[in-house]
């Protein structure tokens, strides 16, 4: 524990040292740029990992701790102070794009930083403990590639180790001031720390990379590695893994809230506004997003009524939800395999049709795979980018946790909006493109990459995809999915709603079972706002495409549109618009 403390002291040092540098005001802007990524991986090593940054791989930082929100401050501030030395009218179109995302993620993290959101370190949906678990599986971002690669993790582990007394002690002191989780999403929390220990030190999830380790190490290396993962794994994680199920089980479950929104806090409805700005990059406010999201519900009903008569089904739109649902032909798989299988033919069904839409198209590899077991009852379906310089592929997860119940009628849909052209393809072509700062490649703005990814959904007959109605009613379903989104967020967050209300009102309106509705209603409970983006970004983009295609007329290309969307990477709405209005412009 000594040795832990000791780096982390070093670590909050060594940023407070970065920030204490001369200030910059003689420094070019390329220079701020370079500067903002290092210092921003230095604070968020995870990500970095996660970005192929493998210099931070042994690292962890304890976000919940005043000392780590301390050097976020002080990282906002460097960079808030950076930018007034900065002409922006004599930076190039792209570097001033740079210019406002740094000043806007500036801007928003300071106003979170003023909220106690470091009090909730951890949730069913999201958290270092699932970082770290999927990290642990060995065929993650975090890499098992050398002896060095195995000493980085461990070195991780240790720290985790001590990461986890100090979410402890955090949600305690949430527990005093009554900043807590919903009882619901505790409970679900628990499994996840409480099926860690196994009975076989094999089986366990953190001994997985020493079951993968290279056969070109020595039988010396091989025997010391395996002896050092299964102390960590017995002697330190096992035990605090059993200590933070006590804790979520005796203290934390009976504190827990009733409650399901942040509004019940005394201030949620200012940190709300603060999440719905960040994850929606606009300045529309909860009510406006809620009632565009009953008109999208109300427009969206009417083209499933139009799907539910073409398949000649007699009854109500709810009843036709049930008939999908419970639809054995929909339900045709036996095994886990055979899911992962049919996305693959329908990636060989898209693959003809993308070079009619796409003239820009990454290089980076792809794969499917079946969500790992430890998160999968509580886990979406998942897009983890790749690797920049294509060590590692882009990965599709999958959740599988009841094939019996496994539907296909959203698997096109589904494929489009994780993979191509959808996430794989934005994400990999913004860490592909030589010409954007280090800082914007492994950039994310929630309302552009979700937005883009539910816009792709859109291009399904474009690409071949939807001739079987059943599918195009899934791609229908998704959309809606989305625009039950800005009600239920919006309900549960601003306006009062409880999670039984919201659940009711996704079944009421979406074809989804209700074990994934219940799963999709938690989820936006732990992750307010987060859902929004996804409708808000794919109403902007559709916007502008027609307004292109309408002002172009017939120099309107598909393939520049597109090219111009995903060539500078995610960016605000409302840089977005500014670029794609400047390129119709100058194409007349």
């Amino acid at each position: 524990m000594k040795k832990t403390l000791t780096f982390f002291s070093i670590f909050l040092l060594s940023l407070l040292f970065v920030n204490c540098k001369p200030e910059m005001k003689s420094q070019d802007f390329k220079s701020i740029m370079d500067n903002y990524f290092d210092d921003k991986n230095a604070l968020n090593p995870l990500d970095a990992t996660q970005y192929g940054q493998n210099e931070y791989n042994d690292q962890l930082p304890f976000e919940m701790t005043d000392g780590y929100r301390k050097a976020q401050a002080s990282f906002f501030d460097k960079y808030e102070a950076a930018l007034e030395t900065i002409d922006e009218t004599q930076l190039s179109e792209e570097d001033k794009n740079s210019y406002e995302i740094i000043k806007w993620e500036v801007v928003v993290g300071k106003k979170l930083l003023k909220q106690p959101t470091n009090l909730l370190p951890i949730t069913q949906f999201d958290g270092t403990h699932l970082t770290m678990g999927q990290f642990a599986g060995g065929t993650s971002a975090q890499p098992f590639k050398t002896e060095k690669d195995y000493a980085n993790f461990l070195k991780r582990l240790d720290i985790y180790s001590v990461w986890i007394d100090s979410a402890v002690v955090y949600m305690k002191k949430g527990m005093a001031k009554g900043i807590v989780l919903p009882k619901e999403l505790t409970e679900k929390l628990i499994p996840q720390f409480e099926g860690m220990p196994t009975p076989k030190i094999e089986d366990n999830l953190f001994y997985s990379s020493i079951k993968l380790m290279p056969a070109t190490f020595s039988d010396e290396t091989k025997k010391d590695l395996t002896a050092k993962y299964t102390a960590i794994i017995n002697d330190k994680l096992i035990p605090q893994y059993q200590k933070m199920t006590d804790f979520l089980k005796k203290e934390y479950l009976p504190a827990s809230r009733t409650t399901s929104g942040f509004g019940s806090f005394p201030f949620g409805k200012d940190l709300y506004a603060i999440y719905v700005k960040q994850w929606t990059t606009t300045e529309m406010t909860p009510d406006e997003i809620h009632n565009l999201g009953l008109k999208e519900v109300t427009r969206l009903n009417a083209e499933m009524e139009k799907v539910k008569n073409q398949v000649g089904f007699k009854g109500t739109l709810k009843e036709f939800f049930d008939d999908v649902r419970n639809k054995p032909e929909l339900k045709p798989f036996k095994t886990p395999e055979e899911v992962i299988a049919n996305f693959y033919k329908i990636y060989a069904k898209v693959k003809p049709n993308v070079d009619k839409l796409f003239s820009l198209q990454p290089k980076t590899k792809f794969e499917v795979r079946r969500t790992e077991a430890f998160r999968e009852k509580s886990a979406a379906a998942q897009y983890s980018q790749g690797a920049a310089d294509g060590s590692r592929p882009g990965i599709f997860y999958v959740p599988i946790p009841d094939i019996t119940d496994y539907n296909i009628y959203r698997d096109e849909d589904l494929f489009l909006h994780e993979a191509i052209p959808g996430h794989h393809f934005q994400i990999s072509l913004q860490q592909e493109n030589a010409r954007l700062p280090d800082f914007r490649k492994f950039n994310w703005f929630g309302a552009y990459g979700e937005g883009w990814a539910l816009y792709t959904e859109s291009l399904g007959k474009e690409l071949g995809m939807y001739q079987d109605p059943y599918q195009y009613f899934g791609m229908l379903s998704s959309e809606m999915h989305r625009a039950i989104r800005l009600v239920v967020d919006t309900g549960i967050h601003s306006k009062g709603w409880t999670r039984e209300q919201a659940i009711q009102y996704s079944l009421d309106n979406e074809a989804m079972n209700k074990a994934g509705i219940i799963s999709e209603i938690e989820r936006y409970m732990a992750r307010p706002g987060q859902a929004l983006s996804y409708k808000i970004g794919q109403l902007k983009i559709k916007e502008l495409r027609k307004n292109a295609e309408t002002k172009m007329g017939a120099k309107f290309d598909i393939k520049k549109f597109h090219e111009k969307v995903l060539e500078s990477g995610v960016m605000p709405l409302a840089l977005l618009e500014k670029k794609i209005d400047k390129w119709i412009t100058e194409s007349k």
